[in-house]
């Protein structure tokens, strides 16, 4: 199959590693956010399990989109969790369980997250990649307003 989208063979399939990397580690949080969710306990339950219902949801909407450039640039998407984990640089392993330290975990997962995807966007502008880089550059945002959050909620 021809590509012709104005990006070399290795040009596309670096990118398609890196926005890879994007997808392993926002599916990693997704999935520690989700965890935390259910397992929170305390007197702020319902503030943090209605905060991490809202994050999850975002994250899994994001999901999509990210798979969805891994596929427009011609490389299939990880499609099982042995392949998001072998790609991903963030544990999906949600084992705190105060929940400050829920809050901790998932403000140091995003943080992660926005460097992931900042070696991406770094790469994209390297290949000039402009598609791409109009997918990561919103989630960037995403993550680094919702790192601030989650710092506000510690104090």
């Amino acid at each position: 199959m021809s590509f012709n989208m104005g990006l070399t063979e290795n040009q596309r399939t670096d990118m398609a590693a890196a926005v890879t990397a994007v997808l392993a580690d926002t599916y990693a949080l997704y999935f520690k956010t989700h965890a935390y969710h259910w397992n929170v306990t305390g007197p702020r339950f319902h503030d943090l399990h209605m905060l991490f219902e809202t994050q999850y949801n975002e994250l899994w909407t994001a999901t999509d989109e990210i798979a969805e450039r891994i596929r427009a640039l011609g490389v299939p998407a990880p499609a099982s969790y042995d392949a998001m984990a072998a790609s991903a640089t963030l544990p999906s392993s949600a084992d705190k369980t105060d929940a400050n330290d829920m809050v901790a975990d998932l403000l140091a997962g995003h943080e992660q997250v926005v460097g992931t995807i900042r070696e991406a966007l770094d790469l994209a502008g390297e290949h000039g990649d402009e598609a791409t880089a109009d997918v990561l550059t919103p989630r960037l945002t995403i993550h680094e307003k919702t790192a601030w959050m989650l710092r506000s909620t510690l104090g």
